[in-house]
């Protein structure tokens, strides 16, 4: 998929930080988790990335408005699907640019339209839909892999419309079906077909759908039903359609609180997971039926979401009422039981009811990693290594340990929750691993761990009962297997936004400011700003790290008003009514300590008031507060420990305003960086007007220094009453009296317009009205101007913070009625004409806005707080120069955010920079190096032994030159990644031991990680695998075929009463199948390619369907039997075939050819038994078994191939070929899934095993990977070598000799031509990322 990624032009406005409002129901608990541990969440019109291991926000991305013209669409829809794309970091540099194509993320809305987000450039770079019409909301996304190069995108369009886009330029609709009456659900890819997709109705219709290209008739579907209950739903539709619903809401919109779910399994092809509201289903694709249904028990709220476990028979599932339930497959059978309920949203003991969970997902990164730390889990037996529980790689803390899952949980309250659950044994346990070490044989599947009896230590039971939150209930499982428990630990949480936002304060503390501890010490600016909210909640946002750095519950209802006190404290209020009819509030005051979180209220009355509160004004120093009430005297309160009112005014005020800070003179000192400003600093200006401004300035600033009870105890107030009167009130102690301005003309004040608006700095008070009149007046001299802003009314005025240099004190926000805003600087000629108008802000509505206080440099720029409509909360740059405001960026330092630990996250480095380290990863560099000594931000300590060499030659860093490539290009790699190690924001601490753990295993330990690191987990499972396939070609190099897989073979001296006694017999097992258990590396086993594999997980589907009826699923089964070789039983199942039956004729052939292969007894059997008259035409795989009878298994094996039945045709080859016929089989699969089915990974793992490693490399190079394929002739060799080392000693050792072995791998012969062309253009890659490393520069977040 090419799309360009242009940076979007430069703007006025720059919002580069923004914390999202909380997610809700109307979001559709739309969230996706990448490979790479990126997680997406949508929250009202915006989508969230963050961390899921740090759990720390990256980047918030609000969604444009639709571009129509009518107002009705000016604001931004709600994200209801984010998907992240399916594309890994590209290697291809020398073929094409480098792209950021792997961070690409698609978002749909209720409007129907759909974008992709570049969430590095915070941008949109293509819109799929952007004005559809009608305007069908979007349910759900899917990314399908048509072609190697051909990405489309699926979604679900209103209630029953599934669409498939082009996401190539220009993004079109390329296929549309409409299911109607149905109500679509949800879209799932298959992870065995990428090109194969399900999507699930509401009343159990399933579609599944196969896009073969780009065209139309080149998608296949077929429509499948799953029984189940719809009576709640036909009620719910009933009602909707009676309240005249909307028809282009999607289902979630119509039905919030009735999920239909669905997920395939991950280890098993063909097998669905359904979750109905109050049901899980098993269904199978093959046989098109329902293998199991499970009913939840009483008391369980419905289910929300099923997410299968990556690598375990384990399923989880999400229910409405915050819990979690897991259900565990029983053995030999598609049922699963539930093993035990956890609580993720418990009860805190409050009246208010816990926030809903919208959703949950499974870490697929950790578990790939996970699988690492298995394969390689006996390094982590060293006496030297530090063993943490919580460190989900690590398993040898405890032996009962079976494996660790972490889980993402997103709740409505702006929470995300980081929980590890982990699966214990309490018995005698053995797991099953597919070990990809190369000294395994493929016969022998090794075991991890020895699990027994023993009772568990006294510390070991302190150690897994000390974990918050565990609990321990025993399987329902009924399997032979141990009994399990499960805990689950809460491991990490961050907070966002809580709910609706109501009110933004921002302290501003003066020089006669003092902290709240007494002393006449100024208070510091902090850069910290408060949010009042809808549920109560007081959120302090720590604005230097974007993040909230505490969360107060004040208030039972809506906080209607907040206000700093200094910069410690603040204060606030709600109040509640009493009585409708008769009136009366009670109304509460909350003064909130942010460094003791304790909340005092005061002004606390015994009875309801008359009138409840309208607004509080805070004085900068945080001394005074001014009680606003709607039609009633405004009280004056001195903050002190114990408030003490003053005194009240019984004036009709319809506005009141502290005067701000005063801007000092550059003579005054203070311990802290502030901003100065004198009288000197102004430019003569040609107006009367502005001079006069100017000449205030001086005459004020003077008038101030010299009026020493100003400065350390006096703060005055400015007002408007009812009847357009102007004043100005000083406080003084307990005094409060007539400031005594100098009064503007008469003329100034106008009748036109009510006064709703005020802002206060010496010497200058700006008003604004109803009617969108601003005027200014100057207290020390009296002059006045005034012009009309030809907008509605005004609602806010803010003075913009004044530094030293500023060419100007009188730049305002003016936040208007329709909740847009403006700037207009009053000290230019015209403010109309030099105003950054911004009549809309991009798609919401602006509740409140302020300045933020924290300038120290006229080049920095101002920035504004704003309380968004959509409950977000920004900061926006508004970039000024001299003449104008906006239009012109200003050039300054790149202000570092600031995290409490180093976001270690590859992935987002620039792609040249991210290359090298994963080839850094990839070669091998001494763990040491990751450790860092920086003093910029406290790192984490230390758990890697050993320090960086500070030796100038950084190759010693390196654990090895490789023996291709340029032996230069290491140390050029290091030096370029040198500051991300500095900052330690490469590895974290767990990986990093991890990959000390790996890094001396050889090349194709580290390749996986370096895989796994950046999210690619088929290609860390290949070379997990590629050891284990290269000892399989081995042994039948050397003619160690493998051992044959058992097979079912009856006794040919069985009289004929035992033989019919067996065959009437149902569901026999199968003799000589080892069980394997439910729990196993799940992820593995898609890379399966062993015969005794193939066999095994072919036998244990068999049990699954021995209780389905009907023609279809006869015939599926039979030839499952004949696959496995259990003729015997095929025979049984179809002599029961009904004469009547369609297939008897079909069945009877078969039966008496298929018992000829089992004994001369059997034949006689079934030839009494039948009465054949005529073969009529059957499935084509019916010739395949007549094949089978005979013992032409090549034969049947092309059949079942060319039928497209390619995993049946493998199984058939593991039961009955070997050598070359069986390399043969597995050769023309990997083509068909190479070509067809564009998995590269699995097909290359294929080739390998089957002996074609030329093919292999020839399929690197043609899908753009050569550098890939130097590793893997590296991986290869290295491999290869030990290999025939271990034979030689064991030769040594037995005195017998390997006379057949060849010295090189075929097809990997150094003096092939496609080895040496690798080598080559590997050299050339190195080079031209060394250049590409130079011209990037370093990721700043």
């Amino acid at each position: 998929m090419s799309i360009s990624t242009r940076p979007p032009p430069p703007d006025s406005w720059n919002c580069n930080y923004m914390l999202p409002g909380p997610p809700s129901r109307n979001n559709f608990g739309s969230a996706d988790l990448s490979s790479s541990g990126l997680l997406a969440f949508a929250s009202g019109s915006s989508v969230s990335i963050l961390d899921s291991r740090s759990l720390q926000l990256i980047s918030t991305i609000p969604i444009p408005p639709p571009t129509a013209t009518n107002s009705t669409s000016s604001l931004s829809p709600f994200v209801t699907s984010v998907r992240w794309t399916t594309l890994t970091l590209r290697c291809d540099l020398l073929s094409a640019e480098p792209s950021t194509s792997h961070l690409l993320l698609a978002a749909g809305d209720r409007h129907g339209r759909i974008a992709l987000l570049d969430f590095r450039l915070r941008s949109v770079i293509l819109w799929l839909d952007p004005d559809p019409n009608p305007r069908l909301g979007i349910q759900d996304l899917c990314w399908i892999v048509s072609k190697p190069d051909s990405y489309l995108l699926a979604a679900i369009n209103g209630t029953s419309i599934l669409s498939l886009y082009s996401t190539t330029t220009p993004a079109a609709c390329i296929w549309k079906y409409d299911a109607s009456p149905e109500y679509l659900s949800c879209i799932r890819r298959d992870p065995f077909d990428s090109r194969h997709f399900c999507v699930i109705g509401y009343k159990g219709f399933l579609l599944s759908v196969k896009v073969l290209g780009q065209r139309e008739d080149e998608v296949v579907i077929k429509e499948l039903k799953i029984p189940t209950d719809c009576t709640e739903l036909l009620k719910l539709e009933r009602d909707v359609s009676g309240g005249g619903f909307s028809s282009t809401s999607p289902a979630a919109g119509l039905f919030p609180l009735y999920m239909v779910k669905f997920a395939f399994s991950p280890q098993w092809r063909h097998i669905l997971f359904v979750t109905f509201p109050r049901e899980l289903v098993v269904f199978d694709l093959q046989y098109e039926t329902t293998l199991s249904a499970a009913a939840l028990p009483r008391g369980c709220a419905k289910f929300l979401d099923v997410s299968p476990d990556p690598d375990n028979d384990l399923l989880y599932c999400a229910h409405l009422d915050g819990k979690l339930s897991i259900w565990r497959r029983k053995e030999g059978e598609q049922v699963h039981v539930m093993c035990t309920m956890e609580e993720f949203m418990p009860s805190i003991g409050t009246s208010v009811p816990s926030p809903s969970i919208l959703a949950v997902l499974v870490c697929q990164s950790e578990s790939t990693l996970q699988n690492i730390g298995k394969s390689y889990a006996h390094a982590f037996r060293s006496p030297s290594a530090n063993v943490d529980f919580d460190n989900p790689f690590d398993f040898s803390d405890d032996p009962l340990l079976l494996t660790k899952t972490r889980l993402i949980s997103i709740s409505e309250d702006g929470k995300v929750w980081s929980w590890l659950l982990s699966a214990e044994g309490v018995g005698d346990f053995q797991q099953d691993v597919i070990n990809p070490g190369i000294h395994a044989d493929v016969t022998e599947v090794p075991v991890l761990g020895n699990f027994t009896n023993d009772v568990r230590a006294p510390e070991a039971v302190k150690q897994l009962e000390h974990v918050s939150g565990s609990r321990h209930c025993p399987s329902n499982s009924t399997s032979s297997r141990a009994d399990m428990s499960f805990k689950v630990s809460l491991v990490g949480q961050l907070q966002l936004l809580s709910s609706t936002l109501t009110m933004l304060a921002v302290p501003s503390p003066s020089l006669t400011a003092t902290l709240a501890r007494g002393g006449n010490y100024p208070a510091v600016a902090v850069p910290l700003v408060a949010l009042g909210t809808q549920s109560g909640t007081i959120d302090v946002v720590d604005v230097s790290a974007n993040a909230v750095a505490a969360n107060f519950f004040v208030h039972n209802g809506t906080v209607r008003g907040l206000r700093w006190l200094g910069n410690s404290r603040l204060v606030s209020f709600s109040y509640t009514q009493v009585n409708e009819k008769t009136g009366g509030y009670i109304n509460r005051l909350v003064i909130t300590c942010l460094r003791s979180g304790l909340n005092r209220t005061f002004r606390v009355l015994q009875k309801p008031e008359r009138a409840p509160i309208r607004a509080l004004r805070a004085s900068s120093s945080g001394r005074y507060l001014l009680i606003l009430f709607r039609d009633a005297p405004v009280e004056v309160w001195a903050m002190t420990k114990n408030p003490i009112m003053l005194r009240s005014l019984a004036l009709p005020f319809t506005v009141l305003e502290w005067t701000l800070p005063t801007v000092p003179r550059p003579s005054q000192n203070s311990p802290f960086r502030q901003s100065s400003m004198s009288s000197k600093d102004h430019t003569a200006m040609t107006t009367d007007g502005v001079s006069s401004s100017s000449k205030a300035s001086s005459s004020d600033s003077k008038a101030v220094g010299s009026d020493g009870s100003q400065d350390d105890a006096s703060e005055s107030f400015a007002f408007a009453l009812s009847n357009g009167a102007l004043g100005v009130f000083e406080v003084h102690g307990r005094r409060i009296r007539d400031f005594r301005p100098k009064w503007p003309s008469s003329s100034f004040v106008s009748s036109d317009g009510l006064i709703t608006a005020m802002a206060y700095r010496l010497p200058h008070v700006v008003m604004g009205d109803r009617s969108g009149n601003i005027r200014w007046w100057d207290v020390t001299t009296g002059h006045s101007s005034s012009f009309n802003t030809h907008r509605d009314g005004i609602r806010r005025i803010k003075f913009s913070p004044v530094v030293s240099g500023d060419r100007s004190r009188g730049r305002i926000a003016v936040l208007f009625y329709d909740n847009t805003f403006s700037v207009f600087d009053l000290d230019s000629q015209d403010p109309l004409a030099n105003s950054l108008l911004q009549p809309q802000f991009p798609g919401t509505l602006v509740l409140e806005l302020d300045w933020l206080p924290l300038r120290t440099d006229k080049n920095d720029p101002l920035v504004l707080c704003v309380a968004g409509a959509d409950s977000s909360f920004r900061l926006i740059e508004v970039k000024i120069n001299e003449k104008k405001i906006g239009h012109t960026p200003q050039t300054r330092t790149i202000r570092e955010r600031f995290r409490p630990m180093p976001l270690c996250l590859p992935i987002l480095f620039p792609t040249p920079h991210a290359l090298a380290l994963r080839m850094i990863l990839q070669l091998g560099v001494k763990p040491s190096w990751f450790n860092t000594c920086s003093t910029t931000i406290k790192k984490r300590p230390h758990l890697i032994p050993g320090t960086p060499s500070s030796t100038k030659d950084l190759r010693s860093h390196m654990i090895g030159l490789p023996s291709i490539g340029d032996s230069v290009v290491p140390e050029m790699l290091l030096k370029v990644l040198e500051p991300y190690r500095k900052e330690g924001c490469m590895l974290d601490d767990e990986r990093a031991r991890l990959y000390a753990t790996v890094v001396d295993k050889g090349c194709a330990a580290r390749f996986a990680f370096a895989a796994a690191i950046f999210g690619e987990t088929p290609e860390a499972l290949f070379w997990l695998q590629l050891p284990h396939a290269l000892n399989h070609l081995m042994n039948k190099l050397l003619k160690k075929s493998p051992q044959k897989a058992p097979l079912s073979a009856s006794s040919s001296g069985l009289d004929d009463t035992a033989m019919l006694s067996r065959i009437t017999s149902k569901g026999k097992s199968i003799p000589g199948t080892r069980k394997r258990d439910s729990l196993s590396q799940g992820q593995l086993r898609l890379m399966a390619f062993g015969q005794e594999e193939l066999w095994e997980t072919a036998s244990e589907r068999i049990p699954w369907h021995e209780k389905l009826e009907g023609e279809q699923a006869i015939q599926n089964r039979v030839h499952e039997l004949v696959s496995v070789g259990n003729l015997e039983a095929a025979v049984s199942l179809l002599l029961s075939t009904s004469p009547e039956s369609s297939y008897f004729y079909a069945n009877a052939l078969r039966a008496v050819a298929l018992s000829s292969a089992v004994s001369k007894s059997l034949l006689e059997l079934a030839v009494k038994v039948v009465a054949a008259n005529m073969v009529r035409n059957d499935r084509s795989l019916s010739g395949t078994h007549l094949l089978c009878a005979v013992g032409r298994y090549q034969e049947a094996c092309s059949q079942l191939q060319d039928a497209g039945c390619w995993t049946d045709a493998a199984t058939l080859a593991a039961t009955h070929l070997k050598g070359s016929d069986y390399a043969r089989v597995l050769q023309r699969w990997a083509d068909h899934v190479l070509h067809v089915e564009h998995n590269i990974w699995r097909a290359l793992i294929l080739y390998v095993a089957a002996g074609a490693l030329q093919e292999a490399l020839a399929a690197l190079r043609e899908t753009q990977q050569p550098y890939t394929a130097a590793m893997f002739v590296l991986a290869c060799r290295e491999i290869y070598t030990e290999i025939t080392t271990n034979l030689e000693n064991s030769d040594d050792e037995s005195g017998s000799s390997s006379s057949n072995m060849s010295v090189n791998l075929p097809g990997l012969n150094p003096e092939n031509q496609d080895v040496i062309a690798v080598g080559e253009y590997f050299g050339q890659y190195q080079r031209t990322l060394v250049h590409l490393c130079m011209d990037s520069q370093p990721y700043y977040d």
